[in-house]
């Protein structure tokens, strides 16, 4: 306080004033100093254990009394006790927990010397204090010991015995438990003193456990024996009390005298027991407490002990014992006086700690408010400074909201460019495949084709389907980057799922020799998932594996489901290189192909199963050892949110709208008839602004139709109020008036409103389709598309529309009461089969598009179909696409991916799903089975 005064001095007189903080920081000061609640320093805090398994209840008492007395002197000391019950075993694992807990010293009272022994040395030798009370270890390693001179005890009892017999008579000994040190040490004491006295004579001996019971069994006998035994000497006054019954059931309670050992005040204690007669006399054999605990505070506290505490002992009989008693009784009523002055010490304590939380918070209060209005002074006079500061930050925060403004536009529009290049690529791309891919499928369906010349064409096909893959995942990059893919999960059974995609790698891997394993833990697994996003995570999985495994190599699958974590885990573990140390941070990001030296791929594989997991709301995670192989891990959710589930399962996993219109349900396999368009004299327009294309398509359709050409959508609609062509054939994307525009313009118009129009585009978003086939197109087709289907879809549209009008035809002959309200049915259903043939390739077909196409609700068109039909919507798309895939199933240049993406399912595990569940044959099986192997 001193010393701060002088510097306040100092600093007043000084240029410099002193600052508001030194102010405040004075009056907090001279307001402690005043009131006296200054901080203190706390005393230390000593954390003290002790472990008791002594025998005997009274004594325990006494012990613990007596240092509960010397612990009120020490307020800041924890005290643990842990009685073991004379248990050595559950000691040991109770100082075990003490170490456990951490003690600062450990103080311990055993039964038994033996078995502690070794814990006690553990706990000394990690450096922790040990006080051993009353019976001693077989080791010297503990700190300090506290206890009676057990051989004093037993020399003196020896010495009080010869005086009280006049040194001569027979004595009987019953010892404390076998091998315990204090029977052992009061027996040889009490050995030593009998040698002084020849005419003493030990006749018998009787061990005890310490407790009256067991001398109440053992004693009778021996003293049935010795029935001239003069005096009993009992190492304890529990068992000298068991000794006088027994003397007095055999009725010799009047000329055997009893010594016993304790001295304990109390009731049931060795001074009541002299003084009522029952015993002659009992030797002190103080417990110890007291002592322990000053002994314990001198280790602690760094101050000089002793490590060897003995305790005097003195024989109390009939002429010491009432003083004795009345010491002990003194005592006990001081003890009390003094735990009531201590209760009242700390109601004191607690009503000074009240009072000087009151002054903390008077002192707080007064400073308080000297700093608040020192506050306020200095703020009323930098307020005007403050307020221009305030406006120079207001000015330049708003000149950074404008650039972030400008920044966040930028970005914006490089979005937008982003997009818009990958849509133009893809389309782009599109159109050179289906020059690439059209004239390769025609070569490949010839007869005349060489074999070595088949081959190549083959890789041709091959490498130009690995291309538009590498494009439609560059458009699935594009959708997870805007958000635009959602999940549409359906329930089913995840292990059949999976089976059903590795059925594809069989082949390539069995051609390597690559086992293929397949360890699914339960047969089925269901689960809520998306069939079309988890079969590309799988594809590319299993797909990379195959890649980076050598010959004669091991890919294993596993499923298993953890309902603990909520969760289902998928792992492909493959026998490969391995992922090295400088690849594996970077194996997830896009097109990184990582420092491989071969069987490099595009870098998209694995971002993209990445992506597609965690839109899937699960993770994908891979542990590599290189040069043992990698295992990629997919754990899924056991649920989805309700918003993810699509509960009209079949109408959400097949694609949406894919082919032609006016497609009726074809017939059963083996019933069915191919349909031959018979005339050549049918005009089809083609209206494409590609020179290539259109002249790609105009060589096609020539042999089989009339063909006229436009290149741009103005001269197509022209052609085609003039000409009236049977079927058109439109590209979207055309300059001044695009595609869609067309379709419109054609539907809108009566002359042309029947006319069906073919859609070719490159364009393969879900929104962009459904824009085609919102416009009234009866046919979408994505580039690159198959020269043969496209001529064969043209065909059947062409075809059904003879039919549809051959067939009301017949029906205006009859009856019309009879027959109108078939004609009624037979119109809705041909213009339902007209929809949804219309639109097969597409992945979005939803029952909501087809109501909308027809202009009725949803609610209307399934109570229509169901009346109608017996069946619900969905089954009826269902069997329309089967159907069809029957028929491309007879096409062995068609793989049965390639039939499933042409017929818009989602993916070929789902399409090999539904055609199985159909027809009960997969659709390898089915191919199998009705065509006839090559030579």
């Amino acid at each position: 306080m001193a010393d701060l005064i002088t510097s306040w001095r100092a600093s007043s007189r000084g240029s410099c004033r002193p600052t508001l903080l030194q102010r405040a920081v004075l009056f907090w000061c001279v307001c402690c100093w005043l009131t006296g609640c200054g901080p203190s320093t706390p005393a230390p805090t000593y954390r003290i254990g002790f472990s008791q398994c002594t025998n005997g209840d009274a004594w325990r008492h006494a012990m613990l009394a007596g240092m509960k007395k010397e612990l009120s002197f020490y307020p800041e000391v924890s005290f643990q006790i842990k009685d073991a019950k004379y248990n050595s075993a559950l000691q040991e694992q109770q100082i075990k927990e003490f170490l456990q807990e951490g003690i600062d010293l450990l103080i311990v009272s055993a039964n038994e010397t033996e078995p502690v022994t070794p814990i006690v040395e553990e706990v000394y030798n990690r450096g922790i204090p040990v006080v051993i009370l009353d019976r001693r270890t077989t080791s010297k390693l503990y700190t300090s010991y506290v206890g009676g001179n057990n051989v004093e005890v037993g020399r003196t009892a020896g010495n009080y015995i010869a005086s009280l017999l006049g040194q001569k008579g027979q004595v009987l000994e019953v010892l404390g438990a076998p091998g315990t040190s204090p029977a052992v040490d009061r027996h040889r004491g009490f050995a030593q003193a009998l040698a002084s006295y020849p005419q003493l004579q030990l006749v018998a001996q009787v061990n005890s456990n310490w407790e009256r019971p067991s001398v109440l069994e053992r004693l009778p006998a021996v003293l049935r024996q010795h029935p001239e035994v003069d005096l009993i000497f009992a190492h304890n006054d529990r068992v000298a009390l068991g000794a006088y019954q027994v003397c007095k059931q055999l009725g010799l309670d009047r000329h055997i005298k009893i010594v016993g050992v304790d001295g304990l005040p109390g009731m049931h204690g060795g001074i009541q027991l002299v003084q009522d007669g029952i015993i002659n006399a009992t030797l002190l054999y103080p417990p110890g407490g007291e002592e322990a605990i000053r002994t314990a505070m001198k280790i602690l506290r760094k101050e000089p002990y002793e490590k060897e505490n003995s305790l005097s002992t003195m024989v109390i009989d009939s002429t010491n014992v009432l003083t004795m008693r009345l010491q002990t009784e003194k005592l006990a009523s001081q003890q009390q006086d003094i735990q009531r002055q201590q209760q009242l010490l700390r109601q004191q304590r607690d009503t000074y700690a009240s009072q000087q939380i009151v002054l903390y918070v008077l002192a707080a209060a007064l400073l308080g408010a000297a700093v608040l209005g020192l506050i306020a002074f200095r703020a009323f006079r930098a307020n005007r400074r403050i307020n221009q500061q305030l406006g120079q930050q207001n000015e330049e925060i708003r000149s950074q909201r404008n650039q972030i403004q400008e920044f966040a536009e930028r970005a914006r529009v490089e979005t937008e460019a982003k997009l818009r290049f990958f849509t133009n690529f893809s389309h782009e791309l599109r159109t050179p495949l289906t020059l690439i891919l059209g004239p390769v499928e025609e070569m490949l369906t010839s007869s005349d084709l060489p074999a070595p010349h088949r081959q190549d064409v083959g890789l041709i096909r091959r490498n130009a389907q690995r291309l538009l893959q590498l494009v439609n995942q560059l458009m699935d990059f594009r959708k997870i980057d805007v958000g635009k893919m959602p999940v549409r999960a359906t329930e089913g059974n995840l292990v059949a799922f999976v089976r059903e995609i590795m059925d594809v790698f069989e082949k390539p891997a069995r051609q390597r020799g690559i086992i293929m394993r397949f360890l699914p833990a339960e047969p089925v697994i269901a689960l809520w998932f998306d069939v079309n996003i988890l079969d590309k995570v799988f594809f590319n999985l299993l797909s990379n594996a195959l890649k980076f495994t050598p010959d004669r190599g091991q890919i294993t699958v596993s499923l298993q489901a953890v309902p603990a974590e909520g969760s289902v885990r998928v792992s492909v573990e493959d026998t490969g290189r391995g992922i090295s140390e400088q690849d594996r941070a970077h194996i997830f990001e896009w097109f990184y192909q990582g420092q491989q030296s071969a069987a490099r791929g595009s870098g998209m594989g694995l971002a993209l199963a990445l992506g597609l997991t965690r839109l899937h709301q699960g993770q994908l995670t891979f542990t590599s050892q290189p040069g043992q192989g990698s295992t990629f891990v997919v754990t899924l959710p056991l649920d989805l949110p309700a918003s993810l589930k699509q509960h009209d399962a079949a109408a959400l996993a097949l694609p949406a709208f894919a082919l032609e219109e006016g497609i009726s349900p074809a017939p059963a396999y083996g019933e069915q008839t191919p349909v031959v368009y018979g005339s050549n004299e049918a005009l089809v327009l083609v209206i494409e602004d590609n020179p290539e294309v259109n002249a790609f398509l105009t060589q096609k359709l020539q042999p089989h139709f009339q063909v006229s050409t436009a290149f741009d959508g103005a001269t197509g609609l022209r052609l085609a109020a003039e000409a009236i062509p049977d079927l058109i054939v439109c590209d979207v994307m055309l300059p001044e008036i695009s595609g869609l525009e067309v379709v419109a313009q054609l539907k809108g118009d009566w002359r042309t409103s029947h006319i069906p129009v073919v859609l070719l585009t490159a364009r393969n978003a879900p929104e962009q389709q459904v824009e085609g086939v919102q416009a009234g197109a009866d046919l979408y087709l994505t580039k690159p598309f198959n020269p043969t289907f496209l001529l064969e879809s043209l065909r059947t549209l062409l075809a059904n529309r003879d039919k549809m009008r051959e067939h009301f035809r017949r029906e205006l002959s009859v009856d019309t009461v009879t027959v109108a309200p078939q004609r009624v049915d037979q119109k809705f259903l041909a213009d339902l089969t007209a929809i949804v043939e219309a639109n097969l390739t597409r992945s979005d077909l939803s029952v909501e598009d087809i109501a909308r196409s027809l202009g009725i609700s949803r609610v209307q068109l399934y109570r229509k179909v169901k009346a109608v039909l017996g069946t619900g919507v969905t089954d009826f798309i269902q069997g329309i696409r089967l159907t069809k895939a029957r028929q491309l199933l007879l096409d062995d240049e068609l793989t049965i991916a390639e039939v499933a993406y042409q017929l818009g399912f989602s993916s070929p595990s789902y399409f090999s799903t539904s055609f199985k569940a159909r027809y009960q044959v997969s659709p390898s099986e089915f191919r199998a089975l009705h065509t006839t192997p090559s030579v």
